[in-house]
């Protein structure tokens, strides 16, 4: 340990504890409740497009909301923000506990992706007017932000299975009212209030702090700290109603139609109305974005092939393993017989594998640049969705731990190099707002598989889910093999791109 390095100080560890809050039950409720799916479906009368929902209504909300989330938390304080979205967060996860029928949770859970996308890119905000007079100490800061928000994530799927075990499904969300209490009244007496221009500034610095810092996090940061940079880009800018609303009524309107195609039919009008609706509202926002000051999605960041490619690339991959593992957790429970706590036990490779890869990762970036990662990644999770392809309802345990350690290895290694390599196309001034696209991006793209892989695997019984489960891993492996032809697109060295982000941290401060 190197003795000159700066520590943290009493009332700046607190700091980030309590910002830490929100992101471990945000990421918690990502894993959690995929192992309570059959229990919550038996129990409320749902089907396997309830139970779709009950995840993408969450994925959702979190999704579209981000980016202006940002905008907000800069026009009425960073500190506010964040508060309410956990007490909005409480709220809702008290109403899922209690929650009667179907309907009432997946309105429940959308309340759940609004509280999560306050939080979020607040989070990080408050992080950096703490922590942003000494960018080294702010680094670290970073780093065991991520880190709590990847334990959560491994811990989702035991810590599901344990609870359910012990208390029902219904404690899955009951267990995030002690931890937001304490989050919200950590927030009030720890986070102490900015002014104006101390909270502008401190969001200026953010970006360049968040830019440094991408290439060795988490799958898990990667996943939500571009979020928060996003509110770097997002200081004084009013917020895009236009383009936001569209933006929801297109998204939902194609996972709607896509949840509700098998059970339902092509030719249904509520199908064909939905993806009418969607392609509508989708070229709306588009004409919208390209028209006003200030655009939630500037549409120019995309004439650059590197930033395109990587944001495809993650869509790829997050369309994938979202959709993958929610049919998982039908094949483990339904097709298998497995509990909660069996299936969540499973399910430790699989999540696990997630902290070693990313530890690698870092390396093989600083080595070999963004490309090699990239590709290299997309290969080993192909691979191991391609074993997958051939387990059946009777494939030994055994025959499941190699494709659980091949997929996280591959999206672990493969993440931080995709983040790394958007920041590195982007201009540093710029590289808040594009880390927020391709989280946003990355998060419709879990939503979509959620909905398009649980209608191919849905139903109750092994006959049912394991024809679906075989059809959704090859359409993993082509996905995969479409993510390492876009990887092979990126500019292989984004060593320039990440040396203008330190200069613009060290000019900054």
């Amino acid at each position: 340990m190197n003795p000159s390095a700066p520590s943290f100080s009493p009332a700046l560890g607190r700091v980030l504890a309590t910002v830490s809050v929100g992101f471990v039950v945000t990421q918690l409720d990502v894993t959690i409740v995929n192992i309570a799916l059959p229990k919550i479906g038996a129990d409320l009368q749902a089907n396997v497009a309830g139970l779709q929902w009950v995840v993408d209504a969450y994925t959702l909300a979190f999704a579209v909301l981000m980016l202006s989330a940002g905008a907000l938390g800069d026009r009425f304080g960073a500190r506010r923000m964040y508060g309410a979205g956990i007490v909005l967060f409480a709220l809702a996860s008290l109403a899922c506990g209690l929650a009667l029928d179907a309907p009432m949770l997946i309105a429940a859970r959308a309340l759940q992706g609004i509280g999560a996308a306050a939080m979020l890119p607040n989070s990080l905000a408050l992080l950096n007017q703490s922590f942003g007079h000494e960018p080294k100490l702010r680094a670290r800061a970073v780093g065991l932000w991520t880190a709590s928000g990847a334990i959560s994530i491994a811990a989702g799927p035991v810590l599901g299975g344990l609870l359910i075990a012990a208390f029902g499904w219904r404690s899955i969300f009951l267990v995030n009212l002690p931890i937001c209490a304490a989050g919200w009244l950590a927030t009030v007496r720890w986070i102490p209030r900015a002014p104006a221009a101390q909270s502008a500034q401190s969001a200026q610095s953010a970006q360049s702090a968040q830019s440094a810092q991408s290439a060795q996090s988490a799958q898990s940061a990667s996943a939500a700290s571009p979020a928060a940079r996003g509110t770097a880009a997002t200081t004084s800018r009013s917020i895009d109603l236009g383009g936001q609303a569209l933006a929801i009524v297109a998204l939902t309107a194609f996972v709607a139609a896509v949840i509700e195609w098998r059970p339902l039919g092509l030719t249904h009008p509520v199908v064909a109305g939905g993806f009418v609706l969607a392609l509508l509202a989708g070229g709306a926002f588009l004409l919208v974005e390209a028209r006003v000051a200030r655009p939630m999605l500037p549409l120019s960041l995309f004439g650059t092939r590197t930033f395109s490619a990587a944001v495809l690339f993650g869509i790829c991959v997050n369309l994938t393993y979202y959709g993958m593992v929610f049919v998982l957790s039908l094949y483990l429970q339904r097709a298998r017989g497995y509990t909660p706590l069996q299936a969540g036990l499973a399910f430790l490779p699989l999540t696990g594998g997630f902290l070693i890869s990313n530890v690698a990762s870092g390396w093989v970036v600083g080595r070999f640049g963004a490309r090699v990662p990239m590709i290299v990644g997309a290969i080993t999770a192909g691979l191991g969705y391609g074993l997958l392809h051939f387990v059946t309802a009777d494939t030994p345990l055994i025959g499941l731990l190699l494709p659980f350690l091949l997929i996280p290895s591959g999206m672990g290694l493969a993440v931080p190099a995709m983040t790394t390599a958007v920041l590195a196309s982007t201009e540093a001034k710029r590289a808040g707002t594009a880390s927020a696209v391709l989280n946003t991006a990355r998060q419709a793209g879990g939503a979509v598989g959620v909905a398009a892989f649980g209608a191919l695997a849905g139903g109750a019984t092994a006959a049912q889910i394991v024809p679906g489960m075989q059809l959704a891993t090859a359409i993993s492996v082509a996905l995969l093999v479409l993510g390492g032809v876009l990887a092979c697109l990126v500019h292989p060295q984004p060593h320039a791109a990440t040396g203008t982000g330190r200069r613009a941290s060290a000019t900054g401060e």
